[in-house]
């Protein structure tokens, strides 16, 4: 019987609170808004796996965030993916990466919790 174990190991920020001037109002990039975002991404661990520099450390995952947090964009498209590039370049034997960006409460009619947009990568 052969006993090869084959390992995914996920690292993962969630909920990341940014107040930023991302909007495509000029309204919204003079006042900003909250928001919040998540990233995940999947890779075959090493195994040293009390090494940092053989894993995806969350706290470069949160720095990356909140730079680009800080870039003004138009359009929140082009913040996930702005997000999601740096996280690949940084980690380069990533198997898959996601990175959500919730708007709290999006200035438009009605009571809404918040607008999403979402991208997705696979080797």
């Amino acid at each position: 019987m052969n006993s090869t174990k084959s390992y995914l190991q996920t690292v993962a920020l969630k909920d990341v609170k940014c107040h930023a001037l991302h909007g495509y109002y000029p309204e919204e990039q003079l006042t900003g808004i909250y928001f919040m975002v998540d990233a995940v991404v999947t890779f075959i661990p090493n195994e040293d796996t009390e090494n940092l520099a053989r894993t995806v450390n969350y706290e470069v995952l949160n720095t990356i965030i909140l730079e680009e947090m800080k870039l003004t964009q138009k359009m929140l498209e082009t913040v996930v993916k702005n997000i999601l590039d740096r996280i690949i370049g940084h980690y380069p034997f990533i198997l898959t990466g996601e990175v959500g960006i919730r708007k709290l409460n999006p200035p438009m009619p009605g009571q809404i919790g918040h607008s999403f947009v979402q991208l997705s990568y696979k080797a």
